[in-house]
């Protein structure tokens, strides 16, 4: 099962590096408004400006820009350590670093805490990368509170919010690798993921 979901996540993380240098090359524009053909404001990355945030290169990561990958958090430990888990991957895979999760509420390391630890490691900037699908309230308003928050402490570190996964070409194969992989289980072809191990929720349900 581990090795399972140690695959999918590895193949997503894989794929977003690979997209990441076809960028350096010049050969895939470096905003993601192309997916849908319009230009969205929504879809493109959102920015809060600290002292001469606009004076720095913000394209590229480098050995004091720290990454912060932030979910909402959960009361559910197993919930909170799939984070931990997708951070460490995509560390190893990346070799950004410095990259540290984060929980918005319910659990720790708390944004706050991630952001000192980064600072701590030698980050000059800050990059916070919000673990969600659609830009809803908490990218809009609680995020960004909670990082300002953070920041108050460290007058020196620009920060950047970038925006949530929305509408990317990459999620189309991870939606339809969960649905494959799903639909093979309940027909005995596959071990449970470790999302829904122990759950009992991945099976064909009847109204009747």
């Amino acid at each position: 099962m581990a090795a399972t979901q140690s695959h999918f996540l590895m193949n997503l993380s894989h794929g977003i590096s690979s997209q990441r240098n076809l960028r350096a090359d010049g050969r895939v524009p470096s905003s993601s408004w192309e997916i849908t053909g319009t230009n969205r404001s929504w879809a493109l990355p959102v920015s809060l400006k600290v002292d001469n945030f606009r004076s720095q290169r913000v394209s590229g990561i480098g050995d004091t820009d720290g990454i912060i990958i932030v979910d909402h958090g959960s009361r559910r430990r197993e919930s909170n350590l799939m984070l931990e888990e997708f951070v460490k991957m995509f560390k190893d895979n990346t070799g950004y670093p410095i990259v540290e999760p984060a929980h918005m509420e319910l659990a720790e390391p708390s944004i706050k805490s991630a952001f000192s630890l980064c600072v701590q490691q030698g980050a000059k900037r800050v990059v916070v990368s919000p673990f969600f699908l659609f830009p809803g309230r908490h990218w809009h308003q609680d995020i960004p509170a909670l990082t300002a928050d953070a920041a108050k402490e460290f007058s020196d570190i620009s920060y950047l919010i970038t925006a949530p996964l929305g509408l990317h070409n990459l999620l189309i194969d991870v939606v339809n690798d969960r649905i494959q992989h799903c639909l093979s289980h309940v027909e005995g072809d596959a071990d449970e993921c470790l999302v829904c191990a122990g759950t009992n929720k991945c099976k064909l349900y009847n109204s009747s």
